[in-house]
């Protein structure tokens, strides 16, 4: 590979990895509402989802959505409607007094499942794997869900956690909706 080709590459990947999607979203918000002892569960479960999305690329998941109309509206809608449903999840969430009772409740498992299942049905992943091999992933998950989880500390106003919640709900659910918007590029 040659030195352009390569620079090409580390300049979309960081360009890509640096724009939050819907998984970098979900890492903020677990690491916010839970903090550090959900940044193991979550980024496992990104890593897993990333590793199930490029191995689905791989096998031409990629191509197989490109080329099939019917597959890519299926996918498009259950996707945009999981993620409309997070959204309005983490809109609704509660904060405060109240969040502290809720955050013993949820179990690492729950966190690492809810992860796997946002970061491998992810289209952007899907779409990005078929283009790029990315090698830091994990390392961008990670790095979100520490600094969030550090910023938790300083984030214990119900106020300022209903401005959080409310703002990652609306991307959440703005997210759903652009990838129910989604056009086929065979359509």
């Amino acid at each position: 590979m040659s030195f352009e080709h390569w620079l090409a590459f580390a300049a979309a990947s960081a360009v890509i990895l640096a724009i939050p999607g819907p998984t970098i979203l979900l890492v903020i918000s677990y690491a916010l509402s839970h903090g550090r002892k959900s940044a193991g569960a979550t980024v496992a479960g990104v890593a897993l989802g990333d590793f199930t999305a490029m191995t689905a690329s791989m096998l031409g998941l990629g191509a197989l959505l490109a080329a099939s109309a019917a597959l890519f509206t299926v996918l498009k809608w259950v996707g945009g409607a999981y993620l409309i449903y997070l959204g309005i999840k983490l809109w609704r969430a509660p904060t405060g007094a109240q969040t502290e009772a809720q955050t013993s409740e949820v179990r690492p498992v729950r966190i690492f499942l809810h992860a796997y299942a946002v970061t491998a049905l992810n289209p952007k992943s899907i779409v990005f794997f078929v283009a790029f091999l990315p090698q830091f992933l994990t390392i961008n998950a990670a790095s979100y869900a520490l600094i969030a989880a550090g910023a938790r500390r300083t984030i214990r106003k119900p106020s300022v956690q209903r401005i959080v919640n409310r703002t990652g709900g609306g991307l959440l659910v703005g997210a759903g909706l652009l990838a129910a918007g989604w056009r086929s590029s065979t359509s």
